[in-house]
């Protein structure tokens, strides 16, 4: 297929290559052409605009930081409401508010194109090695249409209707930030009673407390650099998405609010372009404790 694909950060960049290794002719765009410079050495043709990356596309996606931004590619002067025509379908993987994906989704359907919101998870090792596990909400005869498109990104689970991808990552986003929160103040009060921070850390990978994040993240923890291929300033604008999700649902939310506290002060305490589990690193300050451990931590975006 012919594919637009717009937004070449840590995630949208690996999975665009996994496209063009899939056998698809992909036109790219990004803020930084630079971005680009692996994609068009693999047959990628640069766009300059979104507008120009829908031109000709079968599909196009989108993978941008937040709901402003996707709402300058669909909106703004260039954007995907100028280009995009019936028959084209528009998948966006951003991390976005339910209401805008939604409303962004209506537009475009009014021009014939079939909108579907598609946010991601998994990480930037997941992104590389097309293991990115995707919400997809909108159209499910659309969706199962491109779904060996879309695979060759990573495991697809079909929502419900336009909005329920978007809703679905915010929960995920809400678990996950649960777990670091938990797993730090855990991994702390571990090691300050005594017990071996490797020892710790096996034991916390099997039973009750296992979880994505103890097994995946801890080493990032351990190696010193709290991941910083996610930022607090990714963190604080989820964080913010979560919370409204769960004012518009009427949920309570008590730990999920109190998480958020945890990450705004991580945020003011580290700056916002530090890595997300500086989460950890403000329990391991206010203990006066270390969770360095020795050993060969290879980032998971090497990997």
């Amino acid at each position: 297929m012919r594919i637009g694909f717009i937004g070449l950060g840590t995630m949208g960049g690996a999975a665009a290559l996994n496209l063009i290794r899939g056998g698809h002719q992909l036109t790219v765009c990004d803020l930084d052409r630079s971005r680009a410079d692996e994609h068009l050495a693999m047959g990628a043709t640069w766009a300059e605009t979104p507008k120009d990356a829908a031109q000709d596309a079968d599909i196009v996606f989108s993978m941008v930081f937040g709901p402003q931004q996707i709402e300058q590619v669909v909106r703004g002067e260039n954007g995907l409401l100028s280009a995009m025509r019936s028959g084209q379908v528009w998948v966006d993987m951003t991390t976005n508010q339910p209401a805008l994906a939604k409303a962004l989704g209506q537009e475009l359907a009014a021009k014939g194109v079939q909108a579907v919101d598609a946010p991601v998870s998994g990480a930037v090792d997941g992104a590389r090695t097309g293991n990115m596990p995707q919400f997809a909400g909108g159209d499910e005869a659309t969706i199962e249409r491109i779904r060996p498109v879309m695979e060759l990104m990573g495991p697809l689970y079909y929502m419900g209707e336009n909005g329920c991808g978007s809703i679905t990552k915010l929960a995920s986003n809400q678990l996950w930030a649960i777990h670091a929160t938990a797993m730090g103040e855990a991994l702390v009060m571990a090691v300050k009673s005594g017990v071996e921070l490797s020892r710790a850390w096996e034991a916390l990978k099997i039973g009750a407390s296992e979880s994505w994040c103890m097994h995946h993240d801890a080493p990032s923890v351990f190696a010193g650099h709290y991941d910083p291929s996610f930022t607090l300033d990714l963190c604080k604008k989820d964080m913010g998405l979560i919370i409204e999700a769960c004012d518009d649902a009427g949920t309570a939310a008590p730990a999920t609010r109190l998480v958020s506290e945890q990450f705004e002060k991580a945020h003011k305490q580290y700056g916002g372009d530090k890595g997300e589990l500086h989460v950890v690193k403000l329990e391991e300050d206010a203990a006066g404790i270390s969770l360095r451990l020795g050993g060969d931590w290879v980032p998971h975006w090497e990997k």
